[in-house]
């Protein structure tokens, strides 16, 4: 058998499989996609059956190109899905996303209450309408007999574990991501499952993230048989430290994909109830802490295709595009853009929260909105990093990843506005990486040395001086923006919903 990992990666649009041998080097990508249903406004759903048929493709694909089993197969899977299933683990209705909003309304009623900082210090994740525990109450209160018949309520990656083994099963650090776990005893708390009106035996049993399971019989996925081990695996966001080396101290992770985050690595959480910053766990002993925004390349794609109606945009004329923007000065000429176009997490903690452009006046042309979108974005996630950094070390060091990363020009932004070091470790997908190395060190394989390799050929982009000074006296005005408008916000959200 050939000695190869798989890191499967359950995103927002697709699954992604990346194969590597014993020396880390990639030998094998494969994805395939699935789409998002939005039935209602805040409404954002998928079916899971379709996420299933989906990871199986790439497995197909991997093994047909390979010719051979792999030693593992491990998970990277995206946050705050949940839905409910039967004793069979059949979903009973659609799966309820990150970027599902319904219960907005009570989240921030939880929020209010006088328990909403205690369920934040012991589950350490922030009381948002992100949420399953938020979810579950919506669940509650308006799908009642659904919600009775339910037999479990389970993420994504849950109803792939089970349609693999038969055992209903979660990791730890898919669990931290609920609002029902209790990071530091690592179990079911049991004051956010009375308030979601359940018990512990409606949800999954919790285990490690280097939890290993190998299927009862072939023919279960193509080209896989019995000796391949498979790992549970973590969430997206802690893999994707892991995959890029941000757990060492004073490194931090930035990743820009459809949304974006800022996470660091350490033996204990980073409390910010002001900012509720997350704290989820990579593994028993370690915690991934930081802040994600809704607002990232969506933002951008909204405004190429819906603001500025370029409908087809070939790699070419997205490359031209985005050198344009070498034309304009850092600061767009003093247009300011707020990128909370999908409502916002942290640090604003506002789902009727939206965007706007500041400023506009007629020297601002199309490369001046464009430029004015990147730094927005950019903005927020340095409003998520002093966030972090108000309650831990300071940060010296972004290892970066997502899409953004093909854009040279966005990346130098990135390092202008938050003023750190941003290092390029690799192009693949960190977080699918990172499952691979829980498969490895699950399998008692040492690390250490691909990790090295992977540093020993990183890229490293640097701040420009004068660019970080001028965006410094910017980014004051940037935070205030948002209180300033936040009343009118909210009363032209309610007279539209």
């Amino acid at each position: 058998m050939q000695n190869y990992f798989v890191g499967v990666d359950l995103g927002t649009g697709s699954a992604k499989a990346v194969a590597v041998n014993a020396d880390g080097k990639t030998v094998a990508v494969a994805q395939h996609h699935y789409p998002t249903n939005n039935p209602k406004p805040g409404y954002s759903e998928q079916d899971a059956e379709r996420i299933w048929q989906a990871f199986v493709k790439c497995i197909a694909q991997i093994t047909a190109q390979l010719k051979a089993a792999p030693a593992a197969i491990s998970f990277s899977s995206a946050m705050h899905s949940i839905m409910p299933v039967d004793e069979h683990g059949s979903a009973m209705a659609d799966a309820m996303l990150w970027s599902d909003s319904r219960s907005a309304d009570i989240a921030l009623r939880i929020k209010a209450s006088t328990d909403g900082e205690d369920l934040y210090r012991h589950t350490g994740t922030a009381i948002y309408a992100m949420s399953p525990l938020c979810k579950l109450v919506w669940m509650r209160e308006n799908t009642g007999a659904l919600f009775k018949q339910a037999h479990k309520f389970i993420s994504v990656k849950e109803y792939i574990w089970f349609k693999l083994f038969g055992v209903f099963e979660v990791d730890y650090s898919i669990a931290s991501a609920t609002g029902m776990f209790d990071i530091l005893e690592l179990k079911w708390y049991n004051k956010a499952l009375d308030l979601a009106g359940i018990n512990s035996a409606k949800l999954s049993a919790p285990v490690n993230t280097d939890h290993t399971r190998y299927l009862a019989s072939t023919g279960i996925l193509p080209g896989v048989n019995t000796p391949t081990a498979f790992i549970i695996g973590a969430s997206d966001g802690c893999c994707a430290n892991l995959g890029g080396n941000a757990v060492r101290p004073g490194v931090g992770a930035l990743t820009i994909g459809t949304s974006g985050a800022v996470r660091v690595g350490g033996s204990a959480p980073v409390y910010n109830y002001g900012a509720m910053t997350f704290n989820y766990l990579l593994n028993a002993d370690t915690f991934i802490s930081g802040g994600a925004v809704n607002n990232g390349g969506a933002a951008v794609n909204w405004l190429l295709k819906d603001f500025l109606k370029i409908d087809n945009i070939t790699e070419e004329a997205y490359q031209t595009l985005f050198n344009q923007l070498s034309t304009v000065r850092p600061g767009s000429e003093g247009l300011v853009f707020l990128p909370y176009l999908y409502g916002e997490r942290a640090p604003v903690w506002d789902a009727k929260s939206s965007g706007a452009f500041i400023n506009i006046n007629f020297k601002h042309q199309q490369q001046h909105f464009l430029r004015a979108a990147l730094e927005g974005i950019c903005f927020a996630l340095n409003d998520v990093l002093l966030a972090v950094e108000s309650a831990e070390s300071r940060v010296t060091e972004l290892v970066i990843s997502g899409g953004f990363i093909s854009s040279p020009i966005w990346v130098q932004l990135l390092a202008d506005i938050t003023g750190k070091k941003l290092v390029l470790l690799q192009s693949e997908d960190a977080s699918a990486i990172g499952a691979i190395y829980l498969a490895m060190q699950a399998l008692g394989l040492d690390i250490k040395q691909i990790v090295n390799n992977e540093a020993a050929h990183k890229d490293v982009i640097e701040p420009n001086a004068a660019a970080h000074a001028l965006y410094g006296k910017i980014y004051p005005i940037y935070k205030k923006l948002y209180s300033d408008i936040r009343l009118s916000v909210h009363q032209l959200y309610d007279l539209n919903n």
